[in-house]
């Protein structure tokens, strides 16, 4: 036991050592294992296995590629079919309102045209009628005058003389020609001086005045006042007018005009109106 050696101990030559053998468990077992065992995709948990995950993704994700594509052009082909609805829509509101407009500019144009048109004419009459005329009654029956435009004709129907000094005096005025006398023809201005009292040609229109035919104003003549009547004319059925009765001492004068038409003109000669009372 020299040297601290074992007895039984013998040393041996150098004998070349075995290649070590490769870890079964550490290659092989292990290889396999990593080849059959499944790999999770986080993004689209689509199971991989091996090398071979993203040969497997692939399939999936191409026949997702065209759905998704089909869908994005429905809508938008859905957005662009509204727009152009809309886009339609709008140019034909936009169309009729323009249409509309223009109508009212047109017709509203021709309305200022034809007022002005009226308007001219209306003044260009208005000028004709100057310079104004006189119309002097009867001296016997009050010496009736007023002006009346030179554009008028007169014509006197009943005139008083020493023969028939009792009777009515009766004077009609129209534009260019006196129209036929008749209770249905239209004369601008009537003038009747009645051999009656005032009180009695008054009350010949009370029936109208109830019934609402006529109404009465007040209105001041040659500084008196006198009655004015305005509606449905005495013995006609459809003349609508103004006429004016004046106590002229024991005569009564009326003066009327047969048109509405006439009423500025009727007013006018009212303004101008001078007698003897």
């Amino acid at each position: 036991m020299e040297n601290g050696q074992n007895p039984g101990f013998i040393p041996q030559p150098n004998q070349p050592q075995p290649n070590p053998q490769p870890n079964t468990f550490a290659t092989g077992q292990f290889q396999s294992a990593q080849a059959t065992t499944p790999v999770f995709n986080a993004g689209n948990a689509i199971p991989q296995v091996g090398n071979n995950a993203v040969s497997a993704a692939s399939p999936i994700s191409e026949d997702r590629r065209p759905l998704t594509f089909i869908v994005i052009i429905v809508i938008v082909s859905l957005i662009a079919v509204t727009f152009v609805g809309l886009f339609i829509w709008m140019a034909s509101q936009y169309s009729s309102v323009s249409s509309d407009v223009n109508g009212q500019i047109k017709e509203a144009v021709a309305v200022a045209v034809n007022e002005n048109t009226e308007k001219l004419e209306s003044d260009f009459a208005e000028r004709e009628k100057s310079p104004y005329k006189t119309f002097s009654g009867p001296a016997d029956y009050g010496e009736l005058s007023f002006k009346y435009p030179k554009t008028w004709s007169v014509y006197i129907a009943k005139d008083t003389s020493a023969s028939s000094s009792s009777g009515d005096f009766e004077a009609y005025l129209n534009p260019d020609v006196v129209q036929p006398i008749s209770n249905e023809t239209i004369n601008a201005l009537r003038v009747t001086i009645k051999n009656s009292s005032y009180d009695t040609v008054a009350k010949q229109y009370e029936s109208q005045i109830k019934s609402g035919k006529l109404t009465t104003t007040v209105y001041k003549v040659n500084g008196e006042n006198a009655n004015v009547y305005t509606g449905e004319l005495q013995g006609s059925n459809k003349l609508q007018g103004i006429f004016a009765i004046l106590k002229i001492r024991d005569k009564t004068a009326v003066i009327q005009t047969d048109a509405m038409v006439f009423e500025k003109d009727f007013y006018n000669v009212l303004d101008s109106v001078t007698y003897k009372s």
